[in-house]
């Protein structure tokens, strides 16, 4: 059978278009002289070595081409410069090399400008190198029997040419995409009674309607249950109805959609048609999310989601179906991991415990916060799921992409908006939620894969008089002959003018000095009296009242203000101190600063240190400079950038450092404090974890966040700072990512008004071969 997932009749992704205008060059692109570099390999190299030291290209990647000409005979240039391109990509997110696309637009190809490059006196561009340069000419420069193929052999790169245009690869990222193809292709296709043990793993011939003539009605009576009626379509019951027949399924939807609720209900659904089955016995359910917080965040949604569910009637509707004998007990688990946990993380490696060899023992895994899986580790989740176990994926496909390279979840979800569901699908739904499908949703060409995901449209956190909700939908639009830039921008200021309780809009006018007050006061005290009412009066969708707008100042005032008593032992009374160390947290996570850059005075290296020496002016904090810049400080803020199995840690957990008493204070040093940072935990009976800061060494200051690392969580209020000038890092995913971490309160900073239009029209494109 020849299925094809990914086919649309959408032209070929452009790469990444996040570059900015194209700095001065050495010479006019329009050059008629091919450039030495393409023909010549010395010129090739001495061209890498400048773009290496300007930071247009890594050392990783002039490195690889280098092992690449030493290793082999005759290695043609241009061929050399691909492998250098399409290395580079990987550092860019980009699974390969779009060869059309980037003769289209060669600046492109390269992370232009590097931040912190004033761009002055810089090296030839490759808009200038590849000036006179044809797609054929490159095509046939990507012939080499040792370097290069179609995928057969064991060769380093890989090309594929597909439509107009070939896209070159690194061998080991064109084997993960053939795998991820092949294991979805599978899961799609499978048809009950595939695979070992699946009789009676599989609840899916039950969601089909296949079942015996003894429970026919069960999916629909399950679902019954666990929906109440509705006057219109529920995209949530139609959500675990199409997640129950298939092995594999996508879940994705925007903030506040209900996707956590949706999955809690699925799980009870596929447990109630797995008992439902003769002599079956309850399915092994795996929670994962990719970093520690997102893990936590999904554990403490769940665990206040199962209460609320309908057990008792799924329960009744069990024993009407099943022999007395067996067990009516629905388990939903709570518990939430990590995929590195998950899957067996080996120190020092690239490689998992489990893999194909060695599979995991388990029969459903539902994966949160989906978009931040990078396709590395999605094909090794894949590569460790046995052949009968279903997988589901959750996650927002308009959300920034992994770090690492690839977008797989928004690759898959390409086609969500417009569902393609086939007629028959169609049908199907209808019957089970009682209402049609809209007409525009239904194609008879419609994909298997189109089958297999839902696109939850609904928003119950932001209703009508949401600003956040109207700003990040307004954000979210593609532009179109209908959504020009100029009705983006008109369109997003509109809202941000429009006087919306949740939201403010701060430009900034730094003085002489640099410093501006109105972002000081911000990141102090949340400036409350910059919204409507100064954020008194509102309440959230269940009626209850939501506390104004604050800043870092209301952690550190609870830190002071909630201390024990310093005559308490730490280590005979913890668990008084883990109660301070719970409420410190939780004010921690009332405003958070999040910002674009890594780099500069409006990236978080700068503005750690300015929020630090703000704080300490108003002796919320105290010592020195070096102390706040380098040192480790009562209530600094800490975020882990690495995996820490040793120390239970995760990339992403965020840790309040505080003082306690040292346990030497007994023998003659009365008073004498102790610093440890505290990080929650997801046992409670042991909710705080204490660590020493002698032994965290991935972790750094966090009064300002990148928003990269902010996904996955949540915050009552957050403030996005955009910089003074444009920056390819700046665009309409990220913007989008950011202010759908506010819960409550929005701020939207420009240190310099343009910027946020800048942004808002600008648009990431991961190049990969995922989408077709």
């Amino acid at each position: 059978m020849n299925l094809d997932l990914f086919a649309d009749d959408a032209p070929a992704a452009a790469p990444d278009s996040t570059a900015s205008a194209t700095p001065p060059t050495e010479a006019a692109a329009s050059a008629t002289q091919p450039h030495p570099a393409l023909s010549d390999t010395a010129a090739l190299f001495l061209l890498c070595e400048r773009w290496v030291s300007r930071g247009w290209l890594r050392d990783l990647d002039l490195a690889l081409v280098r092992f690449l000409d030493r290793e082999t005979q005759n290695a043609p240039p241009l061929l050399l410069l691909g492998a250098a391109l399409a290395s580079h990509q990987l550092g860019r997110g980009h699974v390969c090399l779009d060869i059309a696309a980037t003769l289209e637009a060669p600046d492109f190809a390269l992370s232009l400008p590097p931040e912190g490059d004033d761009l002055n006196d810089p090296p030839p561009l490759p808009s200038h190198v590849l000036a006179t340069l044809t797609l054929p000419e490159w095509q046939a420069a990507l012939n080499h029997p040792t370097l290069i193929s179609d995928g057969l052999g064991n060769t380093p790169l890989v090309v594929s040419h597909s439509g107009n245009t070939s896209k070159l690869y690194l061998r080991r990222y064109w084997q993960f995409e053939q795998t991820l193809h092949q294991e979805i292709a599978n899961r799609l296709t499978m048809k009950d009674g595939d695979g070992p043990d699946s009789p009676c793993r599989s609840p899916i011939h039950w969601a089909m309607g296949m079942g015996d003539d003894s429970h026919p009605g069960i999916l629909s009576q399950a679902l019954n249950i666990l929906f109440k009626p509705t006057n219109t379509l529920d995209w949530q019951k139609a959500a675990c109805a199409l997640a129950a027949r298939s092995p594999f399924a996508i879940i994705t939807g925007g903030p506040g959609t209900g996707k956590t609720t949706t999955v809690v209900r699925l799980l009870a659904l596929l447990q109630t048609l797995q008992l439902a089955q003769t002599n079956a016995y309850p399915l092994r359910i795996r929670l994962a999310a990719p970093t520690g917080k997102a893990a936590a965040r999904l554990n403490e949604s769940i665990a206040g989601q199962v209460k609320d569910l309908p057990l008792s009637g799924l329960e009744s509707l069990l024993g009407e179906h099943t022999a007395a004998s067996s067990s009516n007990a629905i388990d939903i688990p709570t518990e939430v991991t990590t995929i590195h946990r998950l899957l067996g993380a080996r120190a020092d490696t690239r490689h998992f415990r489990h893999n194909a060899a060695n599979p995991l023992a388990l029969d459903v895994l539902v994966v949160d916060e989906a978009s931040m899986v990078d396709i590395e580790m999605m094909t090794a989740l894949l590569s460790a799921l046995p052949t009968s176990a279903k997988l589901v994926l959750l996650g927002d496909k308009d959300q920034l992409a992994s770090v690492e390279a690839g977008a797989v979840l928004g690759d898959l979800c390409r086609r969500a908006d417009a569902a393609h569901y086939t007629p028959a699908t169609a049908q199907w739904l209808a019957e089970l939620t009682d209402h049609p499908l809209p007409e525009a949703l239904i194609d008879p060409d419609g994909q298997a894969l189109d089958q297999a995901i839902t696109m939850l449209r609904v928003s119950h956190r932001f209703t009508e008089t949401s600003g956040i909700g109207q700003l990040a939908q307004a954000i979210n639009q593609p532009l179109s002959e209908a959504m020009r830039e100029r009705d983006k921008h008109q369109a997003v200021h509109g809202i941000l003018n429009d006087g919306y309780a949740d939201l403010h809009h701060l430009v900034l006018k730094p003085d002489a000095q640099n410093e501006d007050s109105a972002l000081e006061r911000l990141v102090i005290t949340g400036s409350a009296e910059r919204f409507p009412n100064a954020g008194e009066g509102r309440t959230n969708f269940k009626d209850e009242p939501i506390a104004p707008p604050t800043g870092y100042q209301h952690y550190l005032n609870t830190l002071a203000r909630e201390r024990p008593d310093t005559a308490l032992a730490f280590e005979e009374h913890v668990e008084i101190y883990d109660a301070w160390a719970k409420e410190v947290l939780k004010a921690y996570s009332r405003f958070q600063l999040l910002c674009a850059l890594r780099k500069g005075p409006w990236g978080v290296e700068g503005l750690n240190l300015r929020i630090a020496k703000t704080l300490r002016r108003e002796k919320l904090l105290f010592g020195n400079d070096h102390t706040l810049e380098k040192g480790w400080f009562e209530g600094r803020p800490v975020l882990v950038t690495q995996n820490d199995y040793g120390l239970k840690l995760m990339n992403g957990d965020i840790g309040i450092t505080m003082a306690v008493p040292d346990p030497r204070s007994s023998l003659g040093a009365p008073g004498r404090t102790l610093l440890r940072v505290a990080f929650p935990t997801s046992d409670p009976e042991n909710p705080i974890h204490w660590v020493l800061p002698s032994r965290l060494h991935a972790v750094e200051t966090v009064f300002a966040m990148t928003v990269h690392k902010s996904q996955g969580s949540e915050f009552q209020h957050t403030a996005l700072l955009l910089p003074q000038t444009p920056n390819p890092i700046l665009t309409r995913e990220l913007v989008y990512t950011a202010i759908t971490r506010a819960r409550d309160w929005l701020t939207v900073v420009e240190a310099k008004r343009g910027v946020l239009n800048e942004a808002v029209v600008r648009e990431v494109i991961r190049v990969s071969g995922v989408g077709g």
